[in-house]
């Protein structure tokens, strides 16, 4: 028997006579190199002490008279971006933009697709290119159109470019706006406007602010200074270039809004009906009832005794002046029919709105009625405009909410109301979406009231 073979089994006959024993001395062999592995790993070389080698290689710059030449060569194209006025014409736009070439102006004047420039309304975004004696290279003009079929926003695409040899040509298309989302925050010191300007935001941010707190917060009367906000919105673009245009802040995401020490939060849902904002609970922002007709308008006769303008004595009054300019879009507080859309005596122009539960809306001295008698509406939806027709000594709108034929605090009504829940199988999308809108939210508390960006 060679040796080898005598060592083998001898080994086997004490593992099976001592199993537990021989198992201890491998798990102990095994442990002592895990713990001498441990050990000797700090002991690398320091990587400071490892030796260095410098090497310098002459680099031979190119000719500088070469490359100024050829920049010399290069065709210069200038470009500048303006808004379209309402009196502009091709020539005072071009002329504006530093454009120097009545063969451009002349042809946009007659070319079907050039006029568009000057049609509807203005305020067109308008980029121009031009050439270093001054004559138009290129003209994209970007300006708001219908949404697409699933609600998208879009914009309209207007391209003047000059063709090799001379020419003009023209197209239209449309495309898609953009979103990227925006974060802002700030602190109240006087209004709620003036802390968003501060803050870098769109007045348009401002008012859906107003709105979306409307019915825990009375903007005209409970605003505290030192009180906080914090938003999450989004910016709507056009080839990457912020948009001019009404619709270019877009929808607010995300909101906390701190009045008196009280946080109030809000979060956009799309997932339910036509979306809507909602607290971080999933309790609903939307009452039955928003809390007022026109969008943040100032009040000027509450409901409360009053001495009347025009009958000379003091008088309740039983409902709510809003003051605003004659043409300002009025909305239905909530869903419901028209059940009266006409002139009534000292009400003017005025709409009566009939909803559940024997509760009824009247909107009075209005300059224009744009629903009729059976209508259904929705609540949000413009019914007609502000004006002062009827008893009225200036424009504004007169508000009531009538409850079983009784008049009714409308402001108190609309804090009331109920709310809409979330379905519970809405309601872990819903959590995760606003846990998600939360950390933004905090994100930018940190950005210290400055307008921030992040993808």
């Amino acid at each position: 028997m060679t040796p080898l073979r005598q060592a083998f089994e001898s080994a086997t006959k004490s593992l099976r006579q001592h199993p537990r024993a021989v198992a201890a001395a491998v798990l102990a062999l095994v442990a002592g190199t895990g713990v001498t592995a441990f050990g000797i790993a700090p002991l690398a070389p320091d990587a400071s002490l490892l030796p260095r080698r410098q090497i310098v290689e002459d680099v031979t710059p190119e000719a500088i008279a070469p490359q100024l030449e050829a920049l010399a060569g290069a065709p210069l194209v200038l470009h500048r971006t303006e808004l379209t006025r309402p009196a502009d014409t091709a020539d005072t736009l071009l002329r504006r933009l530093g454009v120097v070439d009545a063969s451009a102006a002349a042809w946009i004047r007659n070319d079907p697709i050039g006029r568009r420039l000057f049609e509807g309304n203005a305020g067109k975004m308008v980029t121009v290119g031009k050439d270093a004696d001054g004559r138009l290279t290129e003209l994209v003009a970007r300006f708001p159109t219908a949404d697409d079929e699933n609600g998208h926003p879009r914009f309209a695409r207007l391209r003047v470019e000059r063709q090799a040899d001379g020419r003009y040509a023209s197209h239209l298309e449309q495309a898609q706006l953009e979103s990227t989302p925006r974060l802002a925050s700030g602190t109240i010191q006087s209004s709620l406007f003036a802390a968003t300007d501060a803050a870098g935001l769109p007045d348009a941010v401002a008012t859906q602010l107003a709105e979306i707190f409307g019915s825990d917060i009375d903007f005209r009367r409970d605003l505290r200074k030192g009180d906080t906000f914090r938003v999450v919105f989004e910016t709507l673009t056009a080839d990457g270039e912020p948009v001019p245009w009404s619709q270019g802040s877009g929808k607010v995401l995300a909101a906390e809004f701190v009045n008196a020490g009280q946080a109030h939060q809000a979060v956009w849902y799309a997932g339910v009906g036509k979306g809507g904002y909602f607290d971080f609970n999933g309790e609903s922002k939307r009452r039955a009832f928003i809390s007022s007709p026109v969008a943040f308008s100032r009040v000027s006769s509450g409901f409360a005794m009053r001495f009347h303008p025009i009958l000379g004595v003091w008088k309740k009054h039983l409902g709510v002046d809003y003051a605003a300019p004659t043409g300002t879009p009025v909305r239905t507080v909530g869903d419901g029919v028209v059940s009266f859309a006409g002139v009534q005596n000292g009400y003017g122009n005025v709409i009566m709105v009939q909803h559940s539960g024997d509760r009824m809306t009247v909107y009075a001295h209005l300059s224009r009625i744009g629903v009729r008698k059976g209508q259904h509406v929705s609540a949000g939806d413009t019914i007609g405009n502000v004006g002062m027709t009827g008893w009225a000594t200036g424009p504004h709108l007169h508000f009531e909410f009538r409850l079983h034929g009784q008049q009714k605090d409308p402001v108190a009504v609309a804090k009331s109301s109920e709310t809409i829940r979330l379905d519970p199988a809405q309601r872990g999308r819903f959590a995760q979406l606003a846990q998600n809108l939360k950390s933004e939210l905090d994100l930018a508390t940190d950005l210290g009231g400055m307008p921030g960006r992040f993808e």
